[in-house]
């Protein structure tokens, strides 16, 4: 659908990638998200969407033992990046980006850049874990 320019005329669509346990998951991540923003008509918001989706599954790989995943979803004009992992723990406050070393810096990244963003713990029996999500609006 390349040349679109009515981001509200793109069809709500939804996709997940289901990432095991390893570091090579991250830049994966990154090239299939690329795709699907691509696919979808979505250039725009191809950098920053990488850099928040990257961050993302970074602190999920890196921070948690178990899998991960990754979910796209795009609805009127907003796109939602989210990451699940195993580890029900909150994710670290959030600080200015000044007072915060080269390393660790993740979620400041995807406080300031990202329109929106938040966690919520997950805790049915089958779906232990968190989600922690962004949002990000396309420009009509």
């Amino acid at each position: 659908m390349p040349g679109i320019t009515d981001v509200d005329a793109i069809e709500p669509w939804e996709y997940s990638l289901y990432i095991p346990h390893d570091a090579r998951a991250v830049p994966i991540t990154r090239r299939t998200l690329r795709l699907i923003l691509t696919a979808h008509g979505l250039p725009g918001l191809l950098d920053v969407a990488e850099l928040l989706a990257t961050e993302l599954i970074t602190n999920a790989v890196r921070h948690t033992k178990g899998p991960a995943a990754l979910r796209i979803h795009w609805a009127d004009g907003i796109l939602r990046i989210g990451a699940w992992d195993t580890d029900p723990t909150p994710p670290a406050p959030v600080l200015r980006l000044t007072e915060v070393p080269e390393t660790g810096r993740g979620l400041d990244l995807v406080h300031h850049c990202a329109d929106k963003w938040g966690w919520y713990p997950l805790l049915s029996a089958g779906d232990l874990g968190k989600y922690v999500w962004c949002e990000l609006a396309a420009a009509a």
